[in-house]
């Protein structure tokens, strides 16, 4: 895919956002970067649409700034000028659809049928957005049009909120998900961004739903790690199984036949999305070691360690 399209997979939640005056547009930017998606589509059905895209673009150059509701070849011009790194379209209109790609410009037109897919693959495309979503069938709509058509991935929005999210991001063929829910307009109008930069997080932990898994405990033989396991059967009825370097006690507790990673041992979180969860986190400022990632059979990262320690522990992702 395009690298545009890459960071949107990565981000996993697009804001539609609809600003009336320019100047929310960085009060609300700040307020989308410190909740944990650097990133909005501004829709282009206002007159301070422009203006708000160029202020975000050059105050919060880390964000991916992108505009929506683009009907015309110039309000693509004005929309890039501005500073837009990608375009978004309610509907399938070749000429502006052929006029983005001609110039390498990310454009993700709305499609609700295999007719609009397959005008879209006549013009090259990878990813369309899929609008109106929830009316238009929603993810069952979704999953039996992306039958015929393997190679397409989909955006959806218009309708999907933090209820309904997870059912659409869980299907693989989906990069990620527009939505207003955390930047309503009333919210804006009245000028309350901690309020969305709270949704804001609120929707990304959502997302990417982190919960404890395990807790590792470093034992430094065979017969220590059986005997800690066999404890915790006794104590608590948490099944012991044996592995090849390590003993389970139910699913919450893993004993380490040999010292492994962490002074004390390592403690292991799961999220839905390893991979949005590693982008999140390093945008926090936290780092991987990502010689001790893992990966399953179709090379989709299945685990990865942080780097360092927490209280003695080391610390690492799971996918769910």
């Amino acid at each position: 895919m395009n690298e545009v399209l890459e960071k949107i997979q990565k981000i996993g939640i697009i804001p539609v956002v609809v600003l009336n005056d320019a100047k929310d547009a960085a009060p609300l930017a700040k307020a989308l970067c410190d909740g944990g998606l650097p990133c909005a589509e501004v829709t282009f059905r206002t007159d301070a649409a422009e203006e708000s895209i160029r202020i975000m673009a050059e105050q919060f150059p880390n964000m991916l700034v992108g505009a929506g509701t683009v009907l015309t070849t110039d309000q693509v011009d004005r929309a890039v000028a501005a500073g837009a790194k990608f375009i978004v379209s309610p509907g399938l209109n070749p000429k502006i659809v052929r006029y983005c790609v001609e110039k390498n410009i990310p454009i993700t037109p709305g499609t609700t049928n295999p007719s609009d897919i397959e005008q879209a693959i006549e013009c090259g495309l990878e990813v369309v957005k899929f609008f109106p979503a929830e009316p238009a069938g929603g993810i069952n709509m979704i999953k039996a049009m992306a039958a015929p058509y393997t190679n397409m991935k989909f955006m959806p929005t218009g309708g999907i909120n933090a209820s309904n999210l997870k059912s659409y991001l869980d299907f693989p063929k989906i990069i990620a998900c527009g939505g207003s829910w955390m930047v309503k307009g009333d919210l804006v109008a009245a000028g309350k961004f901690d309020e969305i930069e709270k949704l804001t997080r609120e929707a990304v932990q959502s997302m990417l739903g982190f919960e404890l898994a395990h807790v590792g405990i470093n034992a430094n033989s065979d017969d220590e790690a059986g005997n800690t396991a066999s404890a915790f059967e006794k104590m608590f009825g948490f099944t012991s199984k044996e592995g090849n370097s390590s003993y389970f006690a139910g699913t919450g507790v893993e004993v380490m036949k040999t010292p492994y990673k962490g002074t004390n041992g390592h403690i292991a979180v799961s999220t839905n999305y390893i991979d949005r969860a590693v982008s999140y986190l390093e945008m926090l400022g936290y780092e991987f070691d990502m010689s001790t990632a893992k990966y399953d059979a179709k090379n989709n990262l299945k685990a990865v360690y942080f780097t360092g320690e927490v209280g003695g522990f080391a610390v690492h992702l799971v996918q769910k």
